[in-house]
């Protein structure tokens, strides 16, 4: 069962976090999230401090943004994964996709992020399985790249038959381990947390994230 931390931004937390032996460290680089992570402090400390990424992989979040914009931070950052949280069409992520191709600048892989409201179909994801490895599905309705806190119905898994492996996400907190683990769907990946861990936004709990850590594995 793979383990995304979403949200983080301050190097001494970050640490203690990716000590847990997490899979996924995730930063996001939206000016409107509360857990917006540019800055010249962490792309510095990320250069300087190599180590505790070796077996954690990087993962920028966008929303909606320029590809540009996107190829320069993946560079800086030196990210594994961008996680495209907004409207990106299935074109979006093809061209994205074309551009690392050619590009000499840093590589990442692609992840779609999908809005699971009232209205969504799971069969519209298919659209991206050509250039996205991995999905995540959060709960519909944040245009801040997340961390509302708030669960959407999981039994509407079963609606997804596509091969792209996926995160669970939306609202999982410290004690949902068992419900998690529960789950039976041959595409579920592992869980993306954020905002049910902190002690402020951007501020990960890491005892309460250590003992899920371990309840989930």
């Amino acid at each position: 069962m793979k383990i995304k931390v979403c949200g983080l931004r301050q190097p001494e937390n970050i640490t203690e976090v990716l000590g847990l032996g997490i899979d996924f460290a995730g930063f996001i680089f939206h000016k409107r999230s509360p857990r917006h992570a540019a800055s010249a402090e962490l792309m510095r400390w990320m250069e300087n401090n190599p180590q505790p990424f070796e077996s954690t992989a990087k993962v920028g979040v966008f929303v909606n943004a320029e590809l540009d914009y996107i190829l320069n931070v993946v560079h800086d950052y030196q990210l594994d994964y961008v996680q495209l949280h907004g409207n990106e069409s299935p074109g979006y992520c093809r061209e994205l996709k074309l551009l690392w191709s050619v590009s000499t600048l840093r590589k990442a892989k692609i992840i779609k992020a999908f809005s699971v409201a009232a209205d969504f179909n799971f069969r519209d994801t298919g659209e991206y399985v050509d250039s996205c490895p991995l999905f995540v599905f959060d709960t519909g309705g944040h245009p801040e790249a997340g961390g509302t806190g708030q669960k959407w119905d999981w039994e509407r898994l079963a609606a997804y038959q596509h091969p792209v492996p996926f995160l669970l996400s939306g609202g999982i907190g410290p004690e949902d381990a068992a419900a998690v683990r529960a789950l039976q769907h041959p595409q579920l990946a592992g869980v993306d947390v954020n905002s049910r861990f902190e002690s402020a936004p951007g501020v990960k709990d890491v005892s309460q994230l250590a003992a899920f850590v371990e309840a989930l594995r």
